[in-house]
């Protein structure tokens, strides 16, 4: 990536921040875990924590180093190749899906590219911090908007890397859910591990677990998104929620969490040493 973004759509405000932000990087071209380095060197300069506190959370989602990541997706090739994986996914069933709701879009890049490979389906992206940046590139799709609150239901949700971020994961899934029509698709990619501070440690547990919550919202599992990290799942029945057994199952699955992540360790520590005494 190179260190000077010089963009007629960045004020000069954020310019010169990111700027600053790149004077920090030896190593070029950049790499994820530098990006990974900058976001928690923004998180500790704003005072977050893994405790709910709004201000300095939306201080730091809206921090232009969020900018910095969505350029930097669009050159990192993993990166873009899981969401060029999700938009095929989305072509080939075209069929069925007309309208897309990315939740949590922030660059707006998988939005654009969703509309790249089919401009008949409408996609409105739902993020509470877009850049500017973001805004200037959708205006030449008029496939895509930003969105700031959620209306009615759609053919298909996506949600890349978001509930990880935040402390109910399973009060956003149910939204999430009820923005999608009766056999309607949900695409959604998590990372429920400690990669980068803003991923709440009060989530980790789901990554044992997820799918068994989204059998109780509703949902079926229809498998991988192939080339990516996502998950498809299907919206099969819409009651309302039974929090009541939900929560008992949260409180389960976080009180199985140490021994699960032990035993996965464990399992990955005999494999590595087995694989090392037959070579």
């Amino acid at each position: 990536m190179k260190k000077n973004i010089d963009s007629p759509n960045l004020s000069d405000d954020i310019q010169k921040e990111i700027e600053n932000i790149l004077l920090d990087v030896e190593r070029q071209p950049m790499e994820v875990e530098e990006i990974w380095q900058l976001m928690d060197d923004v998180w500790d300069s704003l005072g977050c924590n893994n405790i709910n506190e709004p201000e300095k959370v939306s201080l730091f989602y809206s921090h232009p180093v969020w900018l910095l990541n969505g350029l930097f997706i669009e050159q990192h090739d993993v990166s873009i190749l899981h969401r060029h994986a999700i938009a095929n996914w989305i072509n080939v069933n075209s069929n069925d899906i007309i309208s897309v709701l990315d939740y949590g879009g922030g660059f707006g890049t998988l939005a654009r590219l969703i509309a790249d490979k089919n401009q008949e389906v409408v996609v409105d992206i739902y993020e509470p911090h877009p850049s500017q940046l973001a805004l200037e590139k959708i205006k030449a799709y008029s496939s895509v908007n930003f969105i700031s609150s959620l209306k009615k239901q759609y053919d298909c949700l996506v949600c890349t890397d978001v509930l990880e971020h935040v402390p109910d994961p399973l009060s956003l899934l149910a939204e999430m859910i009820e923005s999608v029509k009766i056999d309607g698709y949900l695409v959604i990619a998590n990372c429920f591990y400690p990669v980068i501070k803003c991923h709440l440690p009060e989530t980790f547990h789901l990554r044992y677990s997820f799918n068994q919550f989204t059998n109780l919202m509703g949902l079926d599992t229809i498998g991988s998104c192939n080339g990516s990290h996502a998950t498809i799942y299907k919206k099969i029945r819409q009651e309302p929620v039974n929090w009541k057994k939900i929560r008992t199952q949260e409180k389960i699955s976080k009180a199985l969490f140490p021994f699960l992540s032990r035993s996965q360790s464990s399992y990955q520590g005999l494999k590595k040493l087995f694989l090392q005494n037959k070579n």
